[in-house]
């Protein structure tokens, strides 16, 4: 198993079937991609999760993270987000925060983020925003 850096374009496919297969693939293309680091974890040189990185203002925000749904519950999402807040706290940054779907936020509290009082609802999914401050 392995992390990486990668394109923009190679998270589309995954973040498509897994966060929004209702809708078309550009839905899952966001403005700023090209302004954002993305990482894949492989095993065996297969993609199996994705997340993106944002920085603004000493703040990261990871967006559009999705693994393989075959491959969900075997521990490649919490490898690869472990990665990341590693990466995140080593890069100065003063937190690490996402827009969680409602029924993700237990996942997110094992890695130390919290909710905050701040909510909202897209494309009828309910987000609570999570932090972590370092």
């Amino acid at each position: 198993m392995r992390i990486e850096k990668i394109s923009a374009s190679d998270t589309w496919p995954l973040r498509h079937i897994v966060m929004w297969p209702e809708k078309p693939l550009e839905f899952v293309q966001l403005p700023e991609d090209h302004e954002g680091t993305h990482y894949g974890l492989f095993e065996e040189n297969e993609l199996i999760s994705v997340i993106s990185l944002f920085l603004k203002d000493d703040q990261l925000q990871f967006r559009k993270f999705a693994t393989r749904i075959d491959k969900q519950g075997l521990g490649y999402g919490s490898k690869l987000l472990s990665h990341i807040i590693v990466e995140a706290d080593q890069s100065g940054a003063q937190s690490i925060w996402c827009n969680a779907r409602e029924e993700k936020c237990m996942f997110y509290e094992k890695f130390g983020l919290q909710k905050t009082e701040r909510k909202f609802t897209k494309a009828g999914k309910d987000y609570v925003i999570m932090e972590r401050i370092f």
